[in-house]
């Protein structure tokens, strides 16, 4: 049996149309996407299929449309009887991670993250928050040129994504100066991110505690599979961690680099993306060459992937 490792995208994979295709094809799929409308009182499926754009990238819509479709393609490898062997999410894409390894159910993580990216949007004014992605810098490098700042000039390390990618949260204030800064001293390019605010920075911890009070009102099991924490970087299975791990996820960097290393040491064949885009799959083959990836997004990637799977080994 081939090993697969799972892999869920968060924010900026978003895309008018997403879903769209599977819906068509696929009657599970259109299920789930009626339930989602019903289980949130709105048409987030028209959105996702029509846009606007500019609503569609609002976190409290993003978050619960990345993980509609991450939960449909999976719903889809069920059906098909493959068992993944551990998964990851990045950022957002940790909660349909912990869905597909049975550690919180559907119909309580979709209003959840829609409770999440509420509270995210809530927690520091809009349009006064800002990422980046930094290329071609080490982690030391960056965290020194940050440290030059002024004290109201806040950036903080939010995604350790791989080799030469690593991305800066904080106020645009702060998100500006220190794009200058990296750009004097080495970085290749500073790009600014498609995102509503400062996530995974100490400017979202103002969510924080009301966000643990919607925690502590949803039922967590133990997962299945291994999930790899975003925070740590290790596998989780036990629900009590699950739960404290995506309290301090909100403002913690995302360890995805690291994550994805120790899931190749634990032995996987093929990487498979689940949901929209493929910026998981092309981070994978950065941090490590010959690792085999899958992104599925529709119903042509989900028959290249099975055809792979289905072989003799």
């Amino acid at each position: 049996m081939k090993r697969i490792g799972l892999l869920f995208p968060g924010q900026g994979s978003q895309a008018v149309g997403m879903g769209k295709a599977l819906y068509d094809e696929y009657p599970e799929v259109r299920d789930l996407f009626d339930r989602a409308d019903e289980l949130l009182g709105n048409e987030l499926s028209t959105l996702m299929f029509e846009g606007p754009k500019e609503k569609l990238t609002e976190t409290e819509n993003t978050q619960p449309a990345l993980l509609l479709t991450g939960v449909a393609v999976h719903q889809l490898l069920t059906n098909e009887n493959i068992q993944p062997v551990m998964a990851a999410g990045h950022s957002l894409g940790e909660y349909s991670a912990l869905v597909s390894a049975g550690a919180i159910s559907f119909e309580e993580a979709l209003p959840l993250v829609a409770t999440r990216g509420r509270l995210m949007e809530e927690a520091f004014p809009k349009g006064k928050g800002s990422m980046a992605a930094v290329l071609g810098m080490s982690r030391e490098a960056i965290e020194q040129v940050i440290a030059q700042l002024d004290e109201d000039e806040v950036v903080d390390i939010a995604n350790l994504n791989c080799p030469g990618q690593i991305v800066i949260s904080g106020s645009k204030e702060g998100i500006d100066a220190a794009a200058e800064l990296l750009k004097e001293n080495g970085a290749k390019r500073v790009m600014p991110l498609n995102v509503s605010g400062p996530f995974h920075s100490r400017l979202m911890k103002p969510a924080n505690e009301q966000f643990a009070k919607e925690l502590d009102q949803t039922t967590f099991s133990n997962a299945n599979i291994p999930v790899y924490a975003n925070v740590t970087a290790e596998p989780v299975t036990d629900k009590n961690m699950v739960k404290d791990l995506l309290i301090r996820q909100l403002y913690s960097p995302v360890r995805f680099e690291e994550s994805v290393r120790h899931m190749i040491n634990e032995g996987v064949d093929a990487f498979v993306e689940l949901g929209t885009g493929k910026v998981l799959s092309g981070l994978v083959r950065k941090i490590d060459r010959k690792t085999k990836t899958f992104a599925i997004q529709d119903p042509d990637s989900l028959n290249d992937f099975l055809t792979w799977y289905k072989e003799e080994s």
